[in-house]
């Protein structure tokens, strides 16, 4: 098949565009604005185009479909080239299940957890040599590459996000993926500028379930209010399984799993991530993987890129990533770090970086989201505040968003770099959450700080 990709250079796209191109599909695509790792990955398979910009010359009837990203728009004159020689369009999602609607689809849905899951599940079929096709949204330590599609395989496993599909197709993307054993991990409002309200949100995860497969088995967090009510108030026809944090005991800054086999060193801690391995086991059990057998497995986890991941290490000093912005994501992650080195300092930085997060009315969500931190810090960028053409966020509304007299607040990325490196971090923790990067700040020079 000959596929074009118009934004090719998007972190799920390019990966989609190497899977098929794997897979044997003669594959194009443009963009006008490709970063790295996305422009390395492109140009070791031959894949990145010649030149950035849009070129409705490369859609012509010979294509036998094109896959539209998210980062283009409406008016992309490709995409009207493709609309008026009426050339097959999807969306990311609509082509995913095209690849899969002969295969057991596995959807795992949440507004958290869900990479962190996906992530576990095929780590779990990986050491058992199970082979199965796949999308997640992290980089897979043993996995080249976040999508793997085979004509072959009998099941996929798809991580379910709830954005939008396309720049026309305005449909939540795991609303279209029909699965055949779908999990939702948790609701907590987010992506404000598409769900203007909680409502509305949540709207979305009612929907999902009336896009199961007719008798559909569902996975599900009975300890996230919201999940509970949506799954069991639900009159979809579906097989429900309810799940819970395992037991489980930390010694030492270690987490153990109490098992019929006796305590289960694992590399992954806080409640959050208990639930998520609890969801992951009961779906590895629906795979054909035994619950002894799962066990074996995800001793060896260590997490996905991006979520609680260990940076750096040294005597008495660790550091830690997180990708968490949204409220309930950074109220669960410091709580876990806080929890699993409580005789330790505990300093956390948060970047406010996405579109919800820098709205001066969901600011209010984020009350006691710092709260288990010894030190709360949060960084914000009014550059970024203006690029995404929201209203001014002041430090005043930072502070009587999060509750807490003590917060340091910065605005500007030298001021914040000079305030971390001053710190003492003997005998702490320094937990970095965001998906942005702090005004450009080297994380190398931070390692070197825990390191030294």
């Amino acid at each position: 098949m000959n596929i074009h990709f118009i934004a090719i250079g998007g972190s799920a796209m390019h990966n989609l565009a190497m899977a098929l191109h794997q897979k044997g599909y003669q594959i194009t695509g443009s963009d006008d604005a490709i970063f790295e790792p996305s422009k390395s990955r492109l140009q070791a398979k031959g894949l990145l185009p010649e030149t950035l910009g849009w070129y409705p010359n490369k859609i012509t009837t010979n294509l036998d479909a094109v896959v539209l990203g998210m980062h283009a728009k409406e008016d992309n004159p490709e995409l009207l080239k493709a609309q008026e020689l009426g050339v097959k369009i999807y969306s990311y999602p609509e082509f995913l299940y095209e690849q899969s609607k002969n295969k057991t689809r596995v959807v795992i849905g949440g507004s958290h957890g869900k990479t962190t899951i996906t992530s576990m599940i095929l780590h779990v079929m990986n050491y058992h040599d199970k082979t199965v096709d796949y999308m997640v949204g992290a980089q897979l330590e043993g996995f080249d590459t976040m999508v793997h599609l085979t004509d072959e395989n009998d099941f996929i496993v798809l991580e379910g996000d709830e954005y939008l599909s396309s720049p026309i197709d305005r449909r939540p993307k795991f609303h279209l993926y029909k699965p055949n054993i779908a999990l939702l991990s948790g609701i907590a409002w987010d992506h404000i500028n598409v769900f203007p309200t909680i409502e509305n949100y949540v709207s979305q995860f009612e929907d999902f379930l009336k896009c199961l497969s007719n008798a559909a088995i569902m996975v599900y967090n009975e300890e996230d209010e919201l999940v509970k009510k949506v799954v069991e108030e639900s009159t979809v026809h579906m097989k429900k399984y309810p799940y819970h944090v395992l037991p489980h005991f930390i010694k030492d800054g270690q987490t153990f799993l109490e098992t019929n086999e006796g305590p289960l060193p694992i590399h992954v801690f806080g409640k959050h991530n208990l639930s998520n391995l609890a969801g992951a086991k009961w779906i590895c059990q629906h795979m054909g993987i035994d619950e002894d057998d799962f066990f074996e497995a995800i001793t060896s986890f260590t997490g996905a890129s991006k979520r609680l991941e260990k940076i750096a290490e040294s005597n008495n000093k660790v550091c830690y990533k997180d990708f968490a912005h949204s409220p309930s994501k950074v109220k669960a992650t410091t709580n876990a770090v806080a929890k699993q080195y409580e005789n330790r300092n505990m300093i956390a930085c948060l970047e406010l970086h996405t579109y919800s997060s820098l709205n001066a009315e969901f600011l209010k969500e984020y009350i006691g989201a710092l709260d288990a931190a010894d030190t709360a810090i949060v960084f914000y960028s009014p550059d970024a505040v203006a690029i995404k053409k929201l209203e001014t966020v002041s430090e005043q509304q930072i502070f009587d968003a999060f509750k807490r007299n003590d917060l340091k607040v910065f605005t500007n990325p030298q001021d914040f770099k000079k305030y971390i490196f001053q710190l003492n971090f003997d005998n702490s923790v320094l937990l970095m959450m965001s998906s942005g990067n702090y005004g450009d700040l080297d994380l190398e020079e931070v390692k070197q700080l825990i390191e030294a």
